[in-house]
């Protein structure tokens, strides 16, 4: 379970995040001096002074290596949403996710006056643990496995890398990972109608532009004809789709080789691509409605 093809395909506004964090870490790291805690909000930047520059830096820069390693990881694994739902909605859900995850840190710090949690873990854990609400219930499981007698899927891996970055730094990670979940669940729950949002499409071009060139093959693009991209939830998809034998033409490698990445069968994947005439967002909600019965 991979996220999808190598490399950045279909997937920006992921790509100029990712960027964005290894930048401001390693900035962070080469500016800061060793346990200064200098990408940290603390109550003094907050309710003191507070500082723009603070927040930004916050936002996308880790505290440490293993953090960064961590979270770069499943940032790069969950580009798999930017490609199901199209960069104009998934650049709405990183907005979303990092504001009210951002905002109810700062209502933390201001109710909970612990202060052994007086400073938060800097980084996009918002958007890191807003990402895992739509994991667990949109993405199926499409292995199983037993070691030493214990249960495992080809999930598991992602979350054990997101309970090593939540636990981290034990208070200080756990609450802003606690926060974006939260922040996902309300997004998933379309608080504010925030999942018919999207952002116009010249901010994928822009993030294209500002981004480093991914290897592979290049980014397919959506049709601007067929249905729209599916939500997270799996709900039923209105309207008639053609008949596989509508579709002259086989399915791209890189297509198929994004749905199954998902999670879904490689056949079907095929399948509903043909049926879909190759469009991946159609495709994709055929598969999700399949899924749902």
């Amino acid at each position: 379970m991979n996220g999808g093809p190598s490399g950045f395909n279909n997937a920006p506004v992921t790509r100029a995040f990712v960027i964005a964090s290894a930048l401001f870490t390693i900035f962070v790291g080469i500016r800061g001096r060793p346990n200064s805690n200098l990408p940290a909000l603390s109550h003094q930047d907050i309710f003191g002074k507070p500082r723009l520059w603070k927040f930004v830096v916050s936002v996308f820069a880790f505290s440490s290596t293993p953090e960064l390693i961590f979270g770069l990881y499943l940032l790069y694994y969950f580009r798999v949403f930017e490609r199901q739902i199209g960069s104009n909605k998934y650049s709405v859900f990183v907005l979303f996710s990092v504001l009210v995850s951002l905002g109810l840190e700062l209502l933390a710090l201001k109710c909970l006056r612990d202060p052994s949690i007086n400073i938060f873990s800097s980084g996009p854990y918002g958007l890191i643990f807003s990402a895992f609400i739509p994991f667990f219930f949109d993405i199926p499981i499409s292995t199983r496995f037993r070691v030493l007698g214990i249960n495992f899927s080809d999930k598991s891996f992602i979350y054990l890398a997101g309970l090593q970055l939540f636990l981290s730094s034990w208070k200080r990670s756990m609450l802003p990972g606690i926060c974006g979940i939260i922040a996902g669940s309300l997004y998933r729950m379309n608080v504010f109608y925030i999942r018919k949002m999207k952002f116009p499409e010249s901010i994928a071009s822009f993030c294209s532009q500002i981004s480093l060139p991914s290897s592979g093959a290049p980014p397919v693009a959506p049709s601007r004809n067929g249905p729209a991209a599916p939500t997270y939830t799996r709900r039923t998809v209105e309207g008639n789709y053609p008949s596989p034998a509508a579709s002259l033409l086989e399915p791209p490698e890189d297509s198929i080789s994004t749905l199954v990445s998902m999670g879904f069968d490689r056949n079907h994947a095929r399948q509903a691509l043909v049926q879909a005439r190759n469009d991946i967002n159609a495709a994709t909600n055929i598969l999700l409605e399949a899924h749902s019965h």
